[in-house]
Formats: C-alpha cells, sequence, structure tokens
C-alpha cells in the first residue's frame, strides 16, 4: 500500500496511453534530482483542485522507485536530456502516502494513523527481514534501522484540515509528519502536496523544513502545474477540433508570480475530449466554500464580485496565505487569500481578478442563491433581459436596467464609467451562455460600449450603447454613423440587433430604443 508500489507506474501508463492529451512535465525532476540529500530535500507544492498535482505524484514514483523499471518510458519525456538523468532512475525505495485514500468515516484519529503506521511496519519488515525491524516500535525507529534511504511522496497531506476531519487533532497529525520527516537520516526526498499551504503555530510551525510553493509564492515550480499557452496550442493543434482562441476564453487565467499565464488543465483535457467547452469545475470541485464566503460581504466582497464579473480587476495587497487549520476567513483580504488558495480567483501584481469563463459561470451560480436576496433577484431577471433584447422589448429592458440601478447595491450607482456598466453586466449576465460580450471594443471609427458575439449560427450579434443626460437617438446615431453595424454584419452574415440606453440625472429614468438593422450583404 505504501512501500514500493507499482500503483503510480500504473497510472502514468494510462495517462501516456493518449498521446493527444499528455502535456510532458519531467523537467520537474531535473529540479527535485538536484535537491536529493541536501537540506532543501523537503518540498510542500501546493496548488487547487484540478491542477495536476496527483498527476506528478504518479511521475515521481515512476521515476525514482526501484520497484518498477519505468526506463523505456522516461527515455521518451524530456527530463532524458537532463544531466544526471540515470542516476536517479529506478534508484530508490518510495515510500508513497495518499492521506485521502484512508476511510475516515470508520476511524477515529487514532485509527487513522494507525492504519498508515501498523502497515507501512508491516511492508518494511517483509522488505528487511535480516534487521530484525519488528524488535522498534516506533516506524522512525523502523526506517533508520534500514540504514537505507527513502523518497517520500505525500499526496493530500492536507486532506484532514481541508475536510475538517479530526479538528481538536490537527496538532497531532503535524506532530506525526514532523517526528516521521524532520532531520531524518533515512530522508533523501519529501515530495509533499497538498491544496493548503502549512499550518503555522504563533511561534512558527512543527514542518518549518519545508520550502513552500503556493500559487501566491512559486516562481520556482509555478510552471509544472496548470498547461501554458504553448502546451495547450499544441494540444488544439494535435486534435484538430475546439480552436486554441475558445479553449482560451474558457480556462485561460490564472498568472503565477513570474506573470506567466496558466490554464486549468483538468477543464482543458475534458474540453478536447468531449470537443466541448462548459464549466467542467462542478465534477471535481464544488462552489459551496465561496458561496459560504460571499454571505460574509465583508467590506464589499459582493460588491468587488459583481465587479469582477464586469471583468474589472479588484487592486488589494495579499499579505497573509490561507493555510492548513485557519480560522473562518472575515476580513476582505482573508476571503480573498481563501479563494486565491482554492482556485477561484487569479492574484498578480495585487489585483485579484475572476480567471476566466469557467469561473465567471461559478460565481454567478454562487450569487443566484437566494440568501443573497436582492442580488439573487438582480441576477434572476438577467435571464428576461436577452429575452426583451430580441424581442425589441424596448419597455422591459429600460425597466430592468431601472431596476437593477436603483438597488441598494452601491456598486450600481452610476459614480463611475465602470459602475454604469456593471449595470449592463448583471442585466445581461445570462446572456454569456449564448454570447461572448466585450466591453469597449474597437469597432468601426470608435469604441463600442457593449458587443454581443454569438457563440452559436443562430443568435444575432448585439450592440449596445450607453448615454448618460443624452438621449437614444443620439446614441443609435453614433453607432450607425461610426460603422459598428457593419463591421458585424460583415463577420456574421446576419442581421445586428442595436440597443441604445439612456439615464437621465434630472428624470431618474432610463429610456431605451431597440432596432434590427437588416442584413444588407
Amino acid at each position: 500500500m505504501y512501500l514500493n508500489t507499482d500503483i503510480g507506474y500504473k497510472n502514468l501508463n494510462k495517462l501516456l496511453k493518449d498521446k493527444s492529451l499528455y502535456v510532458d512535465k519531467s523537467e520537474i525532476l531535473s529540479l527535485l534530482n538536484k535537491r536529493i540529500d541536501t537540506d532543501r530535500c523537503y518540498i510542500c507544492i501546493t496548488r487547487p483542485r484540478r491542477f495536476g498535482k496527483s498527476q506528478i505524484t504518479y511521475m515521481l514514483e515512476s521515476y525514482y522507485s526501484k520497484a518498477v523499471d519505468s526506463e523505456d518510458i522516461f527515455n521518451t519525456l524530456n527530463i532524458s536530456k537532463f544531466e544526471g538523468y540515470k542516476q536517479h532512475l529506478n534508484q530508490y525505495n518510495v515510500i508513497r502516502i495518499d492521506f485521502s485514500s484512508i476511510d475516515t468515516l470508520e476511524l477515529d484519529f487514532k485509527g487513522y494513523l494507525g492504519v498508515i503506521k501498523r502497515q507501512l511496519s508491516m511492508e518494511l519488515e517483509k522488505l528487511y527481514t535480516t534487521q530484525h525491524l519488528e524488535q522498534y516500535i516506533d516506524l522512525p525507529a523502523k526506517l533508520l534501522a534500514t540504514k537505507d534511504k527513502f523518497i517520500f511522496i505525500i499526496d493530500e497531506w492536507d486532506f484532514i484540515f481541508n475536510k475538517g476531519l479530526y479538528i481538536s487533532n490537527q496538532e497531532d497529525f503535524l506532530e506525526f509528519l514532523r517526528l516521521l520527516l524532520k532531520d531524518r537520516p533515512y530522508v533523501a526526498l519529501c515530495y509533499m502536496t497538498g491544496i493548503l499551504p502549512i499550518k503555522k503555530y504563533s511561534t512558527g510551525s512543527a514542518l518549518n523544513m519545508f520550502s513552500e510553493y503556493s500559487f501566491l509564492n512559486d516562481s520556482v515550480f509555478d510552471k509544472y502545474f496548470g498547461f501554458t499557452q504553448t502546451e495547450v496550442k499544441l494540444l488544439c493543434e494535435s486534435r484538430q477540433g475546439i480552436s486554441y482562441n475558445e479553449i482560451a476564453e474558457w480556462y485561460n487565467g490564472y498568472v503565477t508570480e513570474d506573470n506567466l499565464r496558466l490554464f486549468n488543465p483538468r477543464s482543458v483535457k475534458e474540453a478536447l475530449e468531449n470537443n466541448k467547452c462548459k464549466s467542467y469545475w462542478s465534477n471535481v470541485g464544488s462552489m459551496n466554500e465561496v458561496t459560504k464566503l460571499l454571505r460574509l460581504n465583508s467590506k464589499g466582497v459582493r460588491d468587488d464580485v459583481i465587479r469582477m464579473l464586469n471583468k474589472e480587476a479588484i487592486p488589494i495587497t495579499i499579505r497573509r496565505e490561507f493555510r492548513a487549520g485557519s480560522d473562518i476567513p472575515t476580513t476582505r483580504e482573508d476571503i480573498y487569500s481563501a479563494m486565491i488558495t482554492w482556485g477561484f480567483l487569479s492574484y498578480y501584481n495585487e489585483e485579484i481578478r475572476i480567471p476566466n469563463y469557467e469561473l465567471m459561470i461559478e460565481f454567478e451560480l454562487a450569487l443566484r442563491d437566494m440568501s443573497f436576496g436582492t442580488v439573487a433577484e438582480l441576477i434572476g431577471n438577467s435571464d428576461d433581459m436577452l429575452r426583451a433584447t430580441l424581442a425589441l422589448d424596448t419597455d422591459k429592458v429600460a425597466q430592468i436596467v431601472h431596476e437593477i440601478h436603483n438597488s441598494e447595491i452601491p456598486v450600481l450607482k452610476y459614480t463611475d464609467e465602470n459602475s454604469t456598466s456593471c449595470v449592463l453586466t448583471l442585466a445581461y449576465l445570462s446572456a454569456r451562455n449564448r454570447y461572448i460580450i466585450e466591453r469597449e471594443e474597437k469597432s468601426g471609427k470608435g469604441f463600442v460600449d457593449f458587443v454581443f458575439k454569438p457563440r452559436n449560427s443562430i443568435d444575432l450579434p448585439i450592440i449596445v450603447e450607453l448615454k448618460r443626460n443624452s438621449s437614444t437617438r443620439t446614441a443609435l446615431k453614433q453607432v450607425m454613423e461610426r460603422e459598428y453595424v457593419d463591421k458585424y454584419m460583415k463577420i456574421y452574415k446576419r442581421d445586428v440587433v442595436v440597443v441604445a440606453i439612456n439615464y437621465s440625472d434630472k428624470k431618474k429614468m432610463h429610456s431605451c430604443a431597440i432596432v434590427q438593422v437588416e442584413y444588407k450583404y
């Protein structure tokens, strides 16, 4: 179960069977090899779900373990080009522990750790028959008695923290890991991974020997977790299905400390396999955590989310990482730190944003929760907005926009140009399912406030022009004179719907005009 298994080897072979979806990340081994038997041999890499953490552990186990012969595999991968490649290939006894693989429903904390201790002890005694390991009581003593070197691969290290299990025993769990690993001569390399960074005590950490690499601070291993733009372009070329641009809109948008842009790898592979872009997030991880945080609404978090749905970046400095064992976050900074750690937000250059369209959908679904009252009601009304627009129902469109503006949500009060566009973003939020919506796009002889680009061959393109203290007639005239309509007629070869919305500060009212311009080419 733990010592010199072939689990990683079998799983790696499964991944390699479909070469058109396999991205070679084996160069990470060149970095890890340099740390073997050094004071930097303790590595903890934390990333959100779906970022390939377990797949990397399969590769590490297959490469290092002396229980398998994997030379034929690795001779075809990038690591084979690096110096020292064969020096470490299949040369170590490997202990791999996946803390999520133990049945926590049937066991208390003592039983949970007891499974690992007993099973690993038995496996060591079976391998090292001449050392009489049965005479040693605890696991570290048995490992010391082998007088051998081991590579430890620990997956889902934070499982009991992330699932809220054995809360009163979490420090005991950290102490178990410390006694097993810290300053032990039998540790040649310890590679540990999970979602949450290591819990800190008030004076430090029980596991302070680890070098930690998270979404917030990793410029060493960043490119190995997530697909780069170059890698996704190659995947799209090999599959010859969905275009790179469509994949990028849905799944690109994570940015590392070194400004490396990354795609969500699990979703990219699902989309290419199914030849369909959609949100695959709910298949492997829910937004329940985010919904709970949004309910707190600390210092206008929900207003920030509305702005981010409007594709705005929110300036904020994140000083503290959300770690294993952290209390429920209550401050705005801590809430965003948690969302970044879970992969719901991207953080770069002291700004946060919703990374991509897939997460836009998930945030919209979270805000539809009825506990959000007015926000949920307004988003629900967005289902009617597109229907009214395509039906050229000017009164209904003006009514919906007016209700959003008159809500008690501060960000929707027309204090600046962005708040004005936030109103339209909420009004047309559901339209994102059928349209790619762009703000202030260069069109014809100027910029258009909003353009709705159809995702299918049926819907009509839509242009929306906003005015304040002007008139809908002026807005329509501007759209026609600046050749906005001509551009989209040529692209889509169908009618174009033009929407003009004006707000009068004096009358405190919205007016709307909609025309459907007939395709003339």
